[in-house]
């Protein structure tokens, strides 16, 4: 089977291009930990490394690895020639056997951003993150969450996929319908980080322990639905650090099962501009529709600041 960075363009992907903006936002906020600059960042580039170019444009960041599983040598080829900046570093291989070869005592952002369903090998990574990671660093989780309307027991297939201990006792067929499997996939994510922190505050003094805040819950569709869950890793003792960042004054930021639902609205680059000129209001009702659907203008109101813009242009 091809890999994703063979089948999707990157670059037209508007709610994944919402959802990289909001991560930025509350990146930003990192800040009380250290300089954001001084942050490494690792993720799945793909040959478009789209995160890579916003991470370093917005945050600043140099110290950057991209991990892809592709080893063909015209793929490397392609992968290095496509590299956006010279401080990207790629290194091949399954991100299972590249993340226990990386050192963790530098705060870091890890995306994993997974172009298929949750598996054992998913919720690895997640443990050895959790179990290395130093305080201060971060991890994003995005799956294919999409439901196969085929699959009469979906409930064992789950458990076929990521071990039957994982996956939590209540959970019935039923519950994997529609946006409830994205719903499970979370569940059965912070449990494996409640478990790997478990593990490793096992012997750490009180106040040393290590703490994970959820940040994102992201449920969204380009085509399949998509879920994404993550947040930050810190020490009992730098609550009052977590408390300056002031990430639960974001609006999309969500700490449990309710997810911030990312919906793009339909609109020409006429109403577009003409909704700009208007914005920022306190409620969407106050803006001058000019015909646009009430439920479009909603969510734009919500998504303007983050909203991509695609535009042909000769390069």
């Amino acid at each position: 089977m091809l890999g994703s960075s063979a089948r999707i363009n990157y670059n037209l992907r508007p709610s994944k291009h919402v959802e990289r903006k909001m991560m930025c936002e509350a990146f930003r906020r990192l800040s009380e930990f250290g300089t954001v600059e001084s942050y490494r960042y690792i993720g799945f580039g793909s040959f478009y490394f789209r995160d890579f170019a916003l991470i370093h444009k917005a945050l600043g960041i140099s110290n950057m690895t991209s991990i892809e599983r592709e080893e063909d040598e015209e793929d490397k080829k392609r992968f290095q020639f496509n590299l956006p900046y010279s401080c990207v570093k790629m290194a091949f291989g399954e991100s299972s056997a590249v993340l226990p070869t990386l050192p963790w005592d530098v705060r870091t952002i890890l995306w994993l951003d997974y172009d298929f369903s949750l598996d054992a090998s998913v919720l690895g990574d997640v443990a050895h993150f959790c179990a290395n990671a130093c305080a201060g660093s971060v991890i994003v989780v995005s799956l294919n969450a999409h439901p196969d309307n085929r699959d009469k027991t979906p409930v064992n297939t789950l458990k076929e996929k990521v071990g039957e201990n994982e996956v939590p006792v209540d959970l019935i067929d039923a519950h994997l319908k529609e946006w409830g499997k994205a719903s499970a996939f979370r569940r059965i994510i912070t449990n494996k980080v409640s478990e790997a922190l478990n593990i490793r505050n096992g012997t750490r003094a009180q106040g040393s322990r290590f703490v994970f805040k959820q940040l994102f819950n992201f449920h969204y569709r380009d085509n399949a639905m998509m879920v994404t869950v993550g947040g930050v890793l810190y020490e009992q003792g730098q609550e009052p650090l977590v408390a300056k960042c002031a990430f639960d004054h974001l609006p999309f930021v969500r700490a449990g099962e309710d997810a911030y639902r990312i919906e793009i609205p339909r609109l020409t680059y006429k109403e577009i501009r003409h909704l700009d000129e208007q914005l920022p209001v306190l409620q969407s009702l106050e803006l001058n529709a000019n015909g646009i659907p009430a439920e479009d203008l909603e969510l734009y109101s919500r998504l303007y600041r983050y909203f991509p813009n695609f535009a042909e242009a000769d390069l």
